[in-house]
């Protein structure tokens, strides 16, 4: 990871906190060039690596300015985050709504950390460095916050800049809330997308479990050992 973060450096110190990636004056510059110049053959940046625009005025725009869309130079900041954890189509078709609610969207996408994750919702399969690395692969996303938080502060979504949140309207039960989701969407910042039926993460682990067996004597068959899997013994069936 550290040596893939490295890379990506030199390119995020280049691109503007206003997600503004394609001005001449940014192509020229000595380096790699901004990732929508160049096909998608670079991952995502993130957050953190990017130069801090805070204390830059920032005005968001309105979901009517953003729905006409907006100056080149001004791309909608779209927030979305999750887990991500077994990163599936299922995720990539929601970060793609995400990436389609305006003609210029510029998509920063948060994944939360093992230690909320672990709190809040579950044991994960992919580590944190993993999902956030995952995260960075898929086209549609611009930027990646590491360690997003479980609730989205004022502080947070001005530290960033976030014009609107999207997530699916389904209300999102957690941390004693009714739904996480409840104060952005009175603030009028929220961007609904709509749910993949059929997959999600609980649903591949499902099948894993389910068919455990086979899956265990798969990886014995490739070379796995018993005590890598942690398997004793399996059922003939």
């Amino acid at each position: 990871m550290e040596a893939h973060s490295s890379s990506r450096s030199s390119l995020s110190r280049k691109r503007r906190r206003d997600g503004s990636k394609g001005e001449a004056e940014e192509v020229e510059r000595p380096g790699k060039v901004p990732r929508s110049t160049v096909g998608l053959k670079d991952p995502a940046s993130f957050a953190d690596e990017l130069e801090s625009a805070e204390n830059t005025p920032y005005l968001r725009v309105s979901m009517e300015e953003a729905k006409r869309g907006t100056p080149f130079h001004r791309p909608v900041r779209v927030y979305a985050d999750g887990i991500f954890d077994v990163f599936h189509s299922g995720h990539a078709r929601a970060l793609m709504q995400a990436k389609g609610l305006f003609p210029n969207t510029y998509l920063i996408v948060g994944v939360c950390s093992d230690d909320l994750t672990h709190k809040f919702k579950g044991f994960t399969v992919m580590n944190e460095d993993e999902r956030y690395d995952a995260v960075s692969h898929c086209r549609y996303v611009d930027e990646v916050v590491r360690n997003a938080p479980w609730t989205l502060t004022p502080e947070f979504l001005a530290k960033h800049r976030i014009d609107f949140v999207a997530h699916d309207d389904i209300p999102y039960t957690s941390a004693g809330q009714d739904d996480v989701y409840k104060h952005i969407k009175e603030a009028g910042m929220f961007a609904p997308t709509q749910r993949t039926e059929g997959i999600s993460t609980s649903d591949i682990i499902t099948r894993i479990v389910r068919d455990y067996d086979v899956y265990v004597r798969r990886n014995l068959q490739r070379g796995y050992t018993a005590k890598e899997l942690n398997v004793s013994f399996i059922n003939v069936r």
